[in-house]
């Protein structure tokens, strides 16, 4: 394995090349606008290197916030070869929308809290207060929205409208109930004439990226058609629940939240702060209603339809991430870490695929359908220390970094061989590289 200190050179550089003033771009050319779960980890990274820097990234994520306290998944830029990216969204559609800066209509994982934290222990205690001061207001308004917007019922968990929101995008639980529904007429007619092979030449992401590591043609357009239906409906979730094609209650997601959730609670407590009465049961609520998620039969977690509660019995990464919520049992932790330990699961020689290795939809190479990715390595090495698997987190940091230092900060990684693939130079792999090398506890 290299030297280190060569590693983190490395990722100073890709941090360095992705800056653009308030924020940092995932990588350039195939990500160059501003994506919420994105900035979070950058700013993660950032921290060691420049706190104010690292406050800058998440401060302009607040930009992009609605009126209604949501925070979009991408902030476009408004230079006018990106026209088509803003015009394709038509954010403007919902009065909700902010008015100065152009976003999509949805959200992503919500890591704002997180980040908020981890930036936070770098200051001495005056100067933390008043960065909490500073973000309190939106992340409670961000999380008020979620539980308001996406938890029509009161049952606990959010529900999500897009496999983008997810962060995980092309993930095997979500592809397969997009395979579960009739694709539209346009479509099908794309893929009985083999169009999508035209199609596939003016793809931006494969012009990039080879094409065996991204979407096929025909999901990636079945996707783009759901966003269709979203911005047709003005982003409004009245008209989304009335009449939608994927409605989620996505375990990844949830799990996220339950931790960001805590977080809140913690910078509230800090300020001296009240949450509101109905936020917090609903917060406990969520808690709860994460077990709801668990399968016996298979000892593990798994998404749900939001309508039915039908568990969306596909394996995926996903089940890990209840580790990094640390609501779970200690019990139930043991059994998601022995999933962690097959080498013909979750465990092969660069952990910690996307998808089980003995999975019918294990692709190596293939976007969220087989690759390590590093923010998830960086949520499941938090999550297994605050369970007591010291060793186990220490594991899967060294490897993890041997991962990067190897092939460089790509966007994701063969687990089987440790190779990059994706894009280039990818922000967050540097900046949780950082993390990992600057946080050895």
């Amino acid at each position: 394995m290299q030297d280190m200190t060569d590693l983190l050179e490395q990722a100073k550089a890709v941090l360095d090349m992705n800056d653009r003033g308030n924020y940092t771009q995932p990588a350039h050319g195939l990500y160059p606008h501003q994506w919420l779960w994105d900035s979070c980890f950058t700013a993660i990274g950032l921290r060691h290197l420049d706190v104010e820097r690292a406050q800058k990234e998440l401060i302009s994520l607040l930009r992009g916030q609605w009126h209604n306290g949501m925070l979009p998944n991408i902030i476009f830029r408004d230079e006018p070869q990106w026209r088509t990216d803003r015009n394709i969204w038509r954010s403007w559609l919902n009065p909700q929308a902010p008015d100065d800066v152009m976003t999509t209509g949805i959200t992503q994982p919500p890591m704002l809290a997180e980040a908020i934290v981890k930036v936070g222990a770098k200051m001495e205690w005056p100067e933390r207060h008043s960065w909490y001061r500073k973000m309190y207001p939106a992340l409670l308004e961000y999380h008020q929205w979620l539980y308001n917007d996406r938890d029509p019922h009161h049952e606990g968990l959010v529900l999500q409208i897009h496999p983008w929101e997810v962060g995980l995008d092309s993930t095997p639980p979500w592809l397969a109930e997009l395979h579960g529904h009739r694709l539209p007429l346009w479509i099908r007619v794309v893929e009985k004439t083999k169009f999508d092979r035209v199609i596939n030449l003016f793809r931006r992401d494969t012009h990039s990226v080879p094409s065996d590591q991204r979407f096929p043609t025909i999901e990636a357009l079945a996707v783009f058609d759901i966003q269709r239906r979203l911005r047709r409906k003005s982003y409004a979730i009245d008209k989304v629940l009335d009449h939608s094609m994927l409605t989620i209650e996505d375990l990844s997601f949830n799990s996220i939240f339950i931790r960001a959730n805590s977080h809140l609670r913690d910078i509230a407590k800090s300020l001296q702060e009240e949450l509101p009465a109905d936020l917090v049961k609903r917060m406990a609520k969520t808690e709860e209603t994460l077990e709801e998620l668990w399968d016996p039969y298979s000892g593990q977690y798994y998404s749900r339809d939001f309508i039915t509660h039908r568990l969306l019995k596909v394996p995926s990464i996903a089940t890990l991430l209840p580790l990094y919520a640390g609501s779970i049992s200690q019990e139930k932790a043991d059994q998601l870490v022995k999933m962690l330990e097959n080498e013909y699961a979750f465990g092969p020689a660069y952990p910690v695929p996307s998808v089980p290795v003995n999975s019918f939809w294990f692709q190596p190479k293939r976007y969220w359908q087989g690759p390590s990715w590093v923010n998830t390595n960086w949520l499941i090495i938090d999550g297994l220390k605050r369970y007591g698997f010291k060793d186990h987190a220490a594991a899967l940091r060294e490897s993890t970094m041997e991962m990067v230092a190897e092939s460089g900060c790509y966007e994701y990684f063969d687990p089987l061989s440790g190779e990059g693939v994706g894009a280039e130079n990818f922000s967050w792999t540097a900046a949780l590289a950082i993390d990992l090398l600057k946080t050895k506890k």
